[in-house]
């Protein structure tokens, strides 16, 4: 069974609505219990961690996912709602068999999901997720009774997190004098977030901190920084910081109110490690990171890939070339001599060191950025198709590209979730790359099967 072949999992796990097949409690108990089967081994480890967002539907799935892996074995240590990479990092620090995450991070809260960590704190590779599938397809047989697994709850989870949070930076690192606005999503950060930044010595105004199982990302957060933008402007903080409902993703503002998004950090992280001689390779971005960080990227001699779009894709380029900073302008950032995931308040505490080490302020660190302008047209087909294998499409793109030269940048991608192709254009002038984005536009709805 190869990836494509998969029917539950996706490029993060698996995700849908609450209620409907697969995420239905019935679907997650089985998973908890094929998960059990697949990770149990005689005489090693078999306790797994639990965590979850501030979605109401997080109650449902805990319970079904303890009763699954019980049947199948295993122990079961029980987090609460914790950010998504402090399961990756506990489940490492606990010596566990994995770690599980019951989230659909900047999904609104119908949405819910089911996402796992190995031992070591990373994704699960392809190999595990199909014995999981295969597991998932066999008839569930419980233990004897007394091989039942047992549950606990782990209470100072958020206070560890918190300390490894704060051992991401030099220990005579200080916020004071710092005014942050920090925007929890009303997820799982709003316990955590808060408490990093205070530790440190920010005068912390907290936003998006108290979430009710249904107002998680609703109007907030990375995915929604505008209230935040506000927030900064009426009380004069120094920058804003937002996360997503899950924390592994962030997007900051500067003091004027101007978004900083996943592609800026991640240049302004690379740059300071470059600068300091602590850059161990290159930059992985991916296909729709902004010409203009490359081009900035380029200029100090950083080497620069591209990995398709997904946090997935940006590990496994950066695993491959042995690099250490990755990230998409989502603000998925990866920084993996920090860290084995996306961790949106570590990331974010990199961008404050490179803020305190130069003396300045956020929109500074990017007076070398010029970002291009950047247009994407979504067009609706009948059917999803790959572009690259029709002719009358690629001599349009070819035509495109040599009018845009080298300053310019033309992709089309199929969407992974919809029958949708996104036509992206990106050049120095915002007038003409929205024409060619819409002439090339036509051309795929023309030519779509």
């Amino acid at each position: 069974m190869t990836m494509g072949e998969r029917r539950y999992f996706g490029t993060d796990g698996i995700r849908g609505e609450v209620g409907t097949h697969p995420i239905s409690p019935d679907f997650i108990l089985k998973l908890g219990w094929a998960a059990g089967r697949a990770f149990r081994r005689e005489g090693q480890a078999n306790t797994m961690l639990i965590g979850k967002d501030t979605r109401l539907s997080g109650y449902m799935f805990e319970s079904a996912l303890e009763a699954g892996l019980s049947a199948a074995g295993m122990d079961v240590r029980l987090l609460g709602p914790m950010p998504t990479p402090a399961i990756a990092y506990l489940t490492r620090t606990f010596r566990a068999a994995a770690g599980i995450v019951i989230s659909a991070s900047h999904n609104p809260h119908h949405d819910n999901g089911i996402k796992f960590f190995s031992a070591d704190g990373t994704k699960l590779d392809d190999a595990l997720e199909t014995r999981i599938e295969q597991w998932i397809d066999s008839e569930l047989a419980v233990v004897p009774a007394g091989d039942l697994g047992k549950a606990a709850r782990i209470d100072d989870a958020p206070g560890r997190y918190i300390e490894f949070c704060k051992s991401t930076v030099p220990g005579q690192f200080s916020l004071e004098g710092l005014h942050l606005v920090v925007d929890c999503a009303h997820g799982a950060t709003y316990h955590v977030a808060p408490a990093v930044f205070r530790e440190l010595g920010a005068r912390v105004t907290a936003m998006g901190a108290e979430p009710d199982g249904l107002n998680i990302n609703d109007g907030c957060g990375s995915t929604a920084p505008e209230a935040m933008r506000q927030r900064v402007l009426e009380t004069g903080a120094d920058l804003g910081i937002a996360f997503d409902g899950d924390g592994d993703r962030v997007i900051m503002v500067d003091q004027t109110g101007r978004e900083v998004d996943g592609d800026e950090l991640l240049y302004i992280i690379a740059r300071e490690r470059h600068d300091a001689g602590g850059l161990d390779g290159g930059v992985v971005g991916t296909l729709m990171t902004n010409l203009g960080v490359e081009l900035a990227l380029g200029r100090r001699g950083i080497p620069f890939a591209r990995a398709k779009v997904g946090d997935r894709y940006v590990m496994e380029e950066l695993v491959n070339r042995r690099w250490q900073i990755g990230g998409e302008g989502s603000g998925h950032i990866v920084c993996r001599d920090r860290t084995t995931t996306g961790d949106g308040i570590v990331s974010a505490l990199q961008v404050l060191v490179a803020m305190h080490q130069r003396e300045c302020g956020l929109a500074e660190l990017l007076s070398d950025v010029a970002r291009l302008p950047q247009e994407t047209v979504n067009v609706r087909v009948g059917q999803r198709f790959n572009p690259d294998n029709y002719e009358g499409i690629q001599s349009a793109v070819r035509a495109a590209e040599s009018e845009l030269g080298e300053r310019g940048r033309i992709l089309l991608r199929a969407s992974g979730t919809e029958p949708v192709i996104r036509v992206m254009a990106e050049g120095e002038d915002a007038d003409h790359i929205g024409r060619v984005a819409r002439e090339l536009a036509d051309v795929v709805q023309r030519e779509a099967p």
